[in-house]
């Protein structure tokens, strides 16, 4: 088995498209509008063939988004290199995300840094 895809809703839907795209090189799908619920989503897929699905609808509960919540906590994109975690790291930084950690290494022996992206959700960055 494998995870086929995760899913993520968002208040701001193409600004969140448009974060994966430009920072991580995800090719959105056209969008899906179910005009009966208000129902709005993006399917994004990295060149691994990952899918990530960012979702809007009408009424949501935007709960407080700490780092270390129960749940799902970030999710983790593979830069290919430590000198593109380092880069991407930069990038953001200096394009106004935080950065929680890194460049480093952990202590289980992985090349990462973790910025609060959009929406307050965590992203890893490793190699």
């Amino acid at each position: 088995m494998r995870i086929d895809h995760i899913a993520l809703y968002v208040n701001q839907l193409e600004q969140a498209r448009d974060f994966f795209v430009k920072y991580f090189h995800a090719v959105s799908n056209e969008g899906y509008h179910n005009k009966t619920t208000g129902f709005r989503s993006y399917f994004l897929q990295f060149e691994d063939s990952a899918r990530l699905e960012v979702m809007q609808k009408p009424q949501m509960e935007d709960a407080e988004k700490t780092l270390t919540r129960t749940g799902y906590i970030h999710i983790a994109i593979s830069a290919g290199s430590r000198e593109a975690v380092d880069a991407l790291t930069q990038t953001l930084r200096a394009d106004g995300y935080e950065v929680v950690s890194g460049s480093r290494t952990t202590g289980d022996g992985y090349y990462e840094s973790c910025i609060v992206g959009i929406e307050g959700n965590q992203i890893e960055i490793t190699v």
